[in-house]
């Protein structure tokens, strides 16, 4: 099943795309600024694997006319939150053990809900991102098991991990992706030990 879904803020809608197989075993929340190509094919291997999958547009078209906008750590987090609202009073999402897949950009604030939603976020993946962005508070109150991948080329992320490492009290991985490499099994995996009903 497909429900399309939408968000209302102060400045517009923000839409989304909420995937259901039958007896989903979790639902992965697709953490983007703003819709991607490759989301389709991201919540597609996912629902193939059996989990229910939620993309959902951070920032209004509006929003992204602003250079700095998928910058911004306070408005994605906040904006992250009112998803989680959303799933929490959903009746399709709200008993689903939930996943935050992040990438880039969104990565510091699914930290930094992830630490203020320690009951409600179960395990999160991050590809990539500065993740020393989301602040000194939030790695040490994330209790949420983290896999981080880097890209083959990627030095900044690596750095910024490494950075956060030393305040981070809970479960955490990295994994360099080869070059050729795709970061879905890895997540993917990374789901099915952490996530659970």
């Amino acid at each position: 099943m497909i429900r399309h879904i939408a968000l209302q803020t102060q400045h517009g809608s923000l839409h989304g795309r909420l995937g259901l197989p039958e007896h989903p075993r979790g639902l992965i929340l697709i953490v983007r600024a703003h819709r991607l190509d490759e989301d389709h094919l991201t919540a597609a291997e996912f629902e193939a694997r059996g989990y229910a999958t939620l993309s959902i547009d951070l920032l209004t078209t509006q929003e992204l006319q602003f250079v700095d906008a998928t910058q911004n750590v306070p408005r994605l987090a906040q904006r992250l939150l009112d998803v989680l609202d959303l799933i929490r009073n959903d009746g399709d999402m709200q008993t689903l053990p939930l996943g935050l897949f992040a990438n880039g950009d969104t990565a510091p604030a699914a930290i930094r809900c992830a630490a203020q939603r320690d009951i409600q976020v179960k395990a999160l993946a991050c590809h990539g991102g500065l993740i020393d962005r989301s602040g000194v508070q939030s790695l040490e109150l994330m209790v949420a098991p983290l896999l981080m991948l880097f890209d083959h080329d990627d030095e900044l992320a690596p750095a910024a991990f490494q950075r956060a490492a030393r305040h981070l009290g809970g479960t955490h991985e990295t994994h360099r992706l080869a070059p050729l490499d795709k970061p879905l099994p890895a997540v993917a995996s990374w789901f099915a030990r952490h996530l659970r009903a």
